[in-house]
């Protein structure tokens, strides 16, 4: 089956089977996914008949219930939730891994239903009372911790929702929740068709020198697929990405960069077709009037109502402060790469397209260190089982793959993890590689979350671990560089945080009820790994000699590690500042504010060219489709908390099983029973410090202190 497998596949597979033989799969998912059995048409009905079921359920509790406790209410509502998240989970999954116009329609048509459901269980006053009465009962004492939490955040969510409020304010704050889901999907939508919609054939070779060999057989490849001749070149980020950092055709990186940095918007090749001008406007204009509507004055502070920093205040603080640390290193990391580009090309003013190609070619001078010839000793199938290896001796953890389970790609790989006593904790699938019909990025999403059921029965966890790497191609295995391998590192710290929690209630099991700026903190911990030498003798095996990587190769690699780490900072800081300043200063009496808040924070902390038709923020998922509205700033946070946390493994060694398993114990099992400041200051034996962070990246300055 060829790379451009699609959605429409599956969707035919068992085309003759009977429709409600489809529906009651759909609607009784086991402990994994049927994903060949997922079928458009069968979608919405069984969301409808399972919405009903849970409509009748809750009822008939409430009703029967003289008074209300953990195991009369509480626990067999988890259950439901639990049914609808496990029919619903793989087709939200498909919908952003192997989408098709008709899985599209399908999953749009069943967004208003599931968001009116869960307004609507949020708002009923009578389910609020019931379970603030078991808050209030004396049987409450007798729950253990995990229990009380779920009953206080519950309470919470409830109070977020709006359940106090007037008839007429729950019904508008549930028509801007309908709103704000086919805002925040159309954004997501547009971006994906966007992306798509643009290519390049080139048949001049030429033209693309500079290019290495593996971005050149793919152009080559996806040319042959479109029926072309040459080389065709895609905003895929693989393509994308290679072009922009080696290609010597200034032209054509212009031409690619305008198109990457103008999708989705008024500007570029395709300006105005999809544009998500007005969905971000009224995106942050729907959130501050459902943030007004329960008392919070901004949508930031309702964001912050469920994360670690309690104050706005506090997080303008904290990334303030990286900024002046870091803004004086970058002023110098551009200026030497401005000089570097007059120097050897004569270039008088550098553009934003010229940045990723004379930062390489910087790096390369400096450190003789290309991403291209590191790439070589990176094999995909080689970095997962050296990863597997490396958890294993940190973590006591194994790893092994299993065969003949049913997924929705010829690429895809399937996992279960075992503990340190060989018990089975959970399983996860892999799907590496970018195509079309997929969300771009890397991110792991949970399929299954671990909870007890009332019969005694544990479901296990199950998560989704997604990038989007350079695709096998032909009889070559497909190969990383090395920032791809921090980025599978990184995505499968999210995974162990999911799967190897020990708590028995989903609504904290895992990454559930984790703060959302604590949710980073195990993920970018575990990229630390990506820099230890005897690591990388795991994970790294040349594609033809199997060598690991050279000795002379790491050293160039730390060498070059905190290269330009400034300039990174400050773009990441941008994107915070940004975000959380539009919710946070979010007037609604004047007009669109996007693009006015973004050029205000670029004039105050970019010290990289910005083009005047870069429209970034069109195509920014995190905060306009995802969840980190208001929360970006987490990534910096969580830098903090992983850099800090990793120096006591400086102390005590890389490879310390002692610290390892004190971070299961204390980090990883613990979900969101406890606060992560409790829990960081059990492992590391105080409250977090900045000065790792900074030293990690090379911008440690006593002065600064």
């Amino acid at each position: 089956m060829n790379d451009t497998f699609s959605s429409l596949c599956y969707a035919k597979i068992h085309k003759k089977r009977d429709a409600n033989n489809m529906e009651n799969s759909l609607l009784n998912q086991g402990q994994l996914p049927n994903f060949s059995i997922i079928s458009p048409e069968h979608i919405e009905p069984t969301v409808k008949q399972l919405i009903a079921q849970n409509r009748a359920r809750l009822n008939e509790l409430l009703a029967t219930s003289q008074q209300a406790s953990w195991d009369t209410l509480i626990a067999p509502l988890e259950e439901m939730d639990i049914q609808l998240s496990k029919m619903w989970s793989p087709i939200s999954h498909l919908h952003a891994v192997m989408e098709s116009e008709e899985l599209r329609a399908a999953y749009n048509a069943c967004l208003p239903l599931l968001t009116e459901y869960h307004t609507e269980m949020m708002q009923n006053e009578t389910f609020y009372q019931a379970i603030k009465s078991v808050s209030e009962s004396p049987a409450y004492k007798k729950l253990d911790t995990a229990q009380q939490k779920v009953i206080f955040n519950e309470l919470r969510d409830f109070r977020l929702a709006g359940v106090s409020l007037s008839p007429e304010a729950k019904a508008r704050f549930s028509d801007l929740q309908q709103k704000l889901s086919k805002l925040t999907t159309q954004f997501s939508e547009n971006i994906l068709d966007a992306t798509h919609a643009w290519s390049i054939n080139v048949t001049d070779v030429a033209a693309l020198k500079g290019l290495p060999e593996q971005t050149l057989k793919l152009a080559e490849q996806t040319a042959q697929q479109h029926n072309q001749t040459g080389w065709t070149f895609t905003l895929d980020y693989p393509c994308y990405s290679s072009v922009m950092k080696y290609l010597d055709n200034r032209e054509l990186r212009w031409l690619m960069y305008e198109a990457h940095t103008t999708r989705a918007s008024d500007q570029g090749p395709h300006a105005g077709r999809w544009d998500n001008t007005n969905l971000m406007e009224e995106i942050v204009k729907t959130r501050h009037e459902l943030a007004n509507i329960v008392g919070f004055a901004n949508f930031a502070e309702y964001s912050l109502a469920t994360k670690m920093a309690d104050t706005p205040k506090r997080v303008i603080n904290f990334l303030n402060d990286l900024v002046d640390r870091s803004t004086s290193f970058a002023i110098k990391e551009m200026q030497e790469l401005a000089e570097f580009a007059k120097s050897i090309d004569g270039i008088e003013h550098l553009e934003a397209w010229d940045i990723a190609f004379y930062s390489e070619k910087l790096r390369l001078k400096k450190y003789a260190l290309s991403q291209e010839e590191i790439r070589a000793y990176f094999p995909a199938d080689k970095v997962l089982s050296g990863m597997f290896t490396v958890m294993s001796r940190l973590l006591g953890v194994k790893i092994v793959e299993r065969s003949g389970v049913d997924t929705w790609h010829p690429h895809v790989q399937f996992f279960e993890i075992y503990d340190s006593e060989d018990k089975l904790r959970g399983y996860f699938y892999t799907d590496l590689y970018a195509r079309p019909h997929k969300r771009d990025g890397a991110w792991m999403d949970e399929c299954r979350i671990r909870h007890k059921m009332s019969d005694g029965s544990m479901q296990l966890p199950v998560a989704f671990l997604t990038c989007n790497f350079t695709r096998p191609l032909g009889d070559k295995p497909a190969t990383l560089t090395h920032d791809d391998v921090q980025t599978v590192f990184h995505e499968f710290g999210h995974c162990l945080h999911h799967l190897l929690t020990e708590v028995e209630y989903a609504p904290l099991a895992g990454i559930n009820g984790v703060p959302w700026d604590a949710v980073e903190f195990p993920s970018q911990f575990f990229e630390f790994w990506c820099w230890d030498k005897e690591t990388l003798n795991l994970i790294s095996a040349h594609e033809t000699t199997g060598e690991p990587l050279p000795q002379a190769l790491f050293n160039k690699l730390i060498a070059a590690k905190n290269f330009q780490s400034a300039m990174q900072m400050l773009r990441q800081l941008e994107f915070s500042l940004f975000d959380f300043k539009l919710h946070l200063e979010y007037d609604p009496t004047k007009g669109p504010q996007v693009q006015a808040v973004l050029d205000e924070v670029r004039k105050k902390v970019s010290v990289v060219p910005v083009a005047k038709f870069n429209r970034f923020q069109h195509s920014f998922s995190h905060i306009f489709a995802g969840g980190y509205a208001a929360g970006y700033y987490s990534y910096k946070w969580a830098e903090v908390l992983s850099s800090d946390a990793f120096s006591l493994f400086e102390e005590k060694g890389v490879f310390d099983q002692i610290t390892g398993r004190s971070f299961v114990k204390n980090i990883l099992s613990q979900g969101g029973v406890y606060h992560p400041m409790e829990l960081f200051v059990k492992f590391r034996g105080r409250e977090p410090k900045i000065d790792a962070l900074l030293k990690h990246s090379g911008l440690f300055s006593e002065e600064l202190r």
